[in-house]
């Protein structure tokens, strides 16, 4: 028996791995993150599965249906949105298969920011603008952040950052990252991304308060910032494919023997 963590990506049932939909299609119990993970991308469940919206769940209740089903000798879908390694929660419950002897899988999935990315249709790291991304999120209401890791610090490297649980906070964010990317970086949030209501606000960190106030978002949304995310910046383009910088799968020309 095992216990399959299953990252179903951002809402888009369409960009569930093959293999996430092939486990959630081959396991009788199907333990789902309903607020976070639509219906949909869990209808690929057998018929007869035992399929459960874990929100209203505890800890203690889903882990029980986990060790039920591990008498029974059924493996369990576990699935969680956008990619579990992502603030997904599976830490804590890993901890408790292994004290109860019961094996795990974890099956990766389009984790939230990429997925923003790609409806934004751009690049997140450009040449010589920002070459590093930070997932981070904001306490608020959820559990405190470690010391050091502050939008402060993160601040300080020009890097893009990817916010999350920060849609209530941003006038905060203003404040903490304005010193050191400027009042008029650029911002993107997107709400429910993957999902049929999808929507994409572009501002500045001091306009996009009051532009998101006005779209009532108020939950489930990421918060994307760096200049990174301007237009185009005169960059230069990469050495990737540069012809004057050889490699070794595409090694320099010969010059033809006349």
């Amino acid at each position: 028996m095992t216990v399959f963590f299953i990252g179903a990506g951002p809402g888009d049932p369409e960009l569930m791995t093959v293999k996430a939909a092939r486990i959630i299609g081959e396991c009788p119990v199907c333990l789902y993150a309903g607020s976070l993970v639509p219906e949909q991308v869990v209808a690929c469940a057998p018929a007869d599965a035992k399929v459960m919206d874990t929100a209203p769940m505890t800890l203690d209740e889903t882990h029980a249906e986990i060790v039920a089903a591990h008498e029974l000798g059924q493996n369990v879908a576990r699935v969680h949105s956008g990619d579990p390694s992502l603030y997904g929660a599976i830490a804590e419950q890993i901890r408790r298969l292994k004290v109860d002897g019961i094996d795990y899988e974890i099956i990766p999935g389009v984790p939230a920011y990429a997925a923003a990315a790609a409806a934004l249709g751009q690049e997140l790291t450009i040449p010589e603008v920002a070459q590093s991304i930070v997932l981070t999120r904001m306490s608020m209401k959820s559990t405190a952040m470690p010391n050091g890791e502050t939008l402060e610090n993160f601040g300080r490297t020009g890097a893009t950052l990817a916010i999350h649980l920060g849609i209530r906070a941003l006038r905060e964010i203003e404040r903490q990252l304005a010193p050191f990317y400027g009042a008029d970086c650029p911002v993107a949030v997107v709400y429910r991304v993957g999902w049929p209501d999808q929507m994409i606000i572009r501002g500045t960190l001091s306009d996009i308060q009051p532009k998101i106030r006005e779209a009532k978002i108020t939950r489930t949304a990421l918060i994307l910032v760096g200049p990174a995310l301007g237009g185009d910046h005169g960059f230069p383009d990469s050495a990737l494919y540069d012809a004057a910088r050889p490699h070794v799968l595409r090694p320099k020309k010969k010059a033809p023997v006349t």
